[in-house]
């Protein structure tokens, strides 16, 4: 079974920062081969693409929502992904998802592999 394990994730306050981190199994997935993305689900709302970033890292996507305040990377030989998030907002608040695709996408359903998730708690 793939395994994708998120860490990092807690209570901030409104301006604070976060790292989060994703790490995969090598033996059921190796990042290197995949598009990495972070999404985040808020309560009742559905889940939302926050970035992706391309098996070598060379190209990069970010929602309109988090561009310049958040930095997604990549380590394939950690064969971990990277969420830094800065200057957080309470509207940032949410369970946030690594997943890998086998093609650039921001759909959710384009994602074939995910994690159990992380959340993210901004206090204002």
């Amino acid at each position: 079974q793939v395994q994708l394990v998120e860490s990092g994730g807690g209570l901030v306050q409104a301006g604070g920062s976060l790292r989060l981190s994703c790490a995969a199994s090598e033996r059921t997935l190796s990042i290197s081969n995949y598009v990495m993305g972070w999404f985040r689900q808020a309560p009742g709302k559905e889940r939302e693409f926050v970035a992706h970033i391309t098996w070598r890292g060379f190209n990069i996507y970010y929602a309109d929502s988090v561009k310049g305040r958040f930095t997604i990377s990549r380590d394939n030989a950690k064969n971990t992904v990277y969420l830094q998030m800065n200057s957080l907002k309470p509207e940032d608040t949410a369970v946030y998802y690594c997943a890998a695709s086998q093609k650039v996408a921001v759909t959710p359903y384009e994602y074939g592999y995910w994690g159990q998730g992380t959340q993210v708690t901004v206090s204002s």
